[in-house]
């Protein structure tokens, strides 16, 4: 991506050009890292058909986590103090929260009124997203992408485990659908839209900022998007104890911490496949 921006005469960040689009398709790089990215799809969803939003999503903090490492051996540098500490409570805390919620959370049947909700939160979401692409994309254009891409990942992943949900559902009754099951192709339609605007912000946010940062970024808001929703909205810690929503905030939390001390270490550029 910086690449494709460098070789362009025109910046890209206030938003990609056609021709810097059209670059990127060209680059054999890109094209990789975009045939792992829908392995990697392809695999969530497998993951959300077995388990809850709430025990899928923080795993996808440990990306910043694992390229770190991988990073450290490429270039043949060693892990700091700092750093190791961050990585330990980054796993620790993603562990801990994934094990309490594994247990105490469970998929539910997905109503109709759940649907709808979720639905227009991402419909106010995107209009929220197009005015301030407008306004804040020149005061901080970098923040504004990564917030926004991890925002909207959030909701396809949370839109995909509704859908799988609602087809498990409508198996289960011998495909007898009802009026409200209409809305599944909405929630579809609702995930193509979705996907392609966050991939649009994040190729931009990759243009406009430092790659740590933007892995930073999305390792945090993309995952707490997606346990809100399900928490929230989808009802999948209905049934947990009450001393699970107090792991849920002390585990996150301290997940976010060293997220976000690891992207504050003085490191070689991160690398992400969503580039």
């Amino acid at each position: 991506m910086n690449k494709v921006d460098a070789a362009s005469r025109d910046s890209a960040k206030t938003g990609l050009g056609i021709g810097q689009l059209l670059a990127l398709v060209r680059r054999p790089s890109w094209l990789v890292g975009t045939l792992m990215l829908g392995v990697a799809i392809v695999l969530q969803l497998i993951s959300l058909f077995l388990a809850p939003l709430t025990v899928v999503q923080p795993l996808g903090a440990l990306a910043l986590v694992i390229t770190a490492y991988l990073n450290a051996r490429a270039t043949g540098t060693r892990l700091e103090t700092t750093a190791i500490r961050a990585i330990l409570m980054c796993v620790g805390g993603i562990g801990v929260f994934v094990g309490v919620a594994a247990v105490t959370t469970t998929s539910v049947p997905i109503e109709t009124q759940q649907l709808v909700i979720v639905l227009i939160i991402l419909t106010c979401v995107l209009a929220i997203l197009a005015v301030g692409f407008v306004l804040l994309r020149k005061r901080s254009p970098t923040v504004f992408y990564i917030i926004a891409g991890g925002v909207l990942f959030g909701f396809v992943a949370s839109l995909a485990k509704v859908v799988i949900v609602r087809v498990q559902t409508i198996a289960l009754h011998g495909f007898k659908l009802v009026p409200g099951d209409g809305l599944t192709i909405v929630a579809l339609v609702a995930i193509i839209v979705a996907a392609l605007s966050g991939s649009y912000l994040v190729q931009t946010a990759y243009s406009s900022g430092p790659p740590d940062l933007v892995v930073a970024g999305l390792t945090v808001i993309d995952p707490m998007v997606g346990v809100t929703i399900g928490i929230v909205v989808l009802g999948e810690a209905t049934a947990a104890p009450w001393w699970a929503g107090v792991v849920f905030v002390l585990a996150g939390a301290s997940a976010v911490f060293g997220v976000f001390q690891l992207s504050r270490r003085n490191q070689p550029q991160l690398t992400d496949p969503r580039k």
